[in-house]
């Protein structure tokens, strides 16, 4: 008889590692989007929230290097460092409305994902660069139309899309999750 995924249980460590990465992705989108609010409205926490945005990667790292090693774990970490960096500099491009600006860091940003995805696929045979490319594209387009509702003051479409940000957020941590439990045999 053929095993059906309701059939297998599941373990209380992948149910942990599961929670720890949904954990993660959502503290990354939470936090990305307190960065565009504070810098939308030249909030005083913008510090504040800008150093605990940055914890993320440094988070991502601990956990990774538990499989993957120190040096695997910090390019990761850096990998997602720039991201949000890059990210903070086309939200500032976006406020100014400088086009040209917007349109040479959304291009980095683009490569950025580009070579995230391409490092993911590297160290886990159940990860696709291709998936992680289609996830990560998504996650950029929904995060910067998030940042262009909330300047121009239209609000019920930046919280519209932030439910559909924290949705696509947990799809990576699955993809994520079962691709670590695969690979260790978790």
């Amino acid at each position: 008889m053929n095993q059906t995924a309701f059939d297998r249980e599941i373990t209380c460590k992948q149910i942990d590692l599961s929670n720890k990465l949904r954990e993660l992705w959502n503290e990354h989108v939470l936090w990305t989007r307190s960065f565009i609010e504070s810098t939308a409205f030249d909030l005083p926490d913008l510090q504040a929230v800008t150093d605990r945005l940055l914890q993320n990667p440094c988070d991502f790292a601990k956990l990774f290097c538990r499989f993957y090693g120190e040096a695997k774990a910090q390019q990761l970490k850096k990998l997602l460092k720039d991201h949000l960096l890059i990210a903070a500099e086309l939200v500032n491009a976006l406020k100014e409305r400088n086009v040209i600006k917007a349109d040479k860091i959304r291009c980095k940003w683009y490569e950025n994902a580009e070579d995230i995805a391409k490092f993911l696929a590297s160290i886990n045979p159940y990860w696709g660069k291709l998936q992680w490319r289609c996830l990560l594209f998504d996650h950029l387009r929904m995060t910067e139309d998030e940042a262009v509702f909330i300047l121009r003051g239209q609000y019920r479409k930046g919280v519209t899309i932030y439910d559909e940000i924290q949705n696509q957020a947990m799809k990576m941590a699955d993809v994520m999750t079962q691709g670590l439990i695969r690979q260790f045999n978790i």
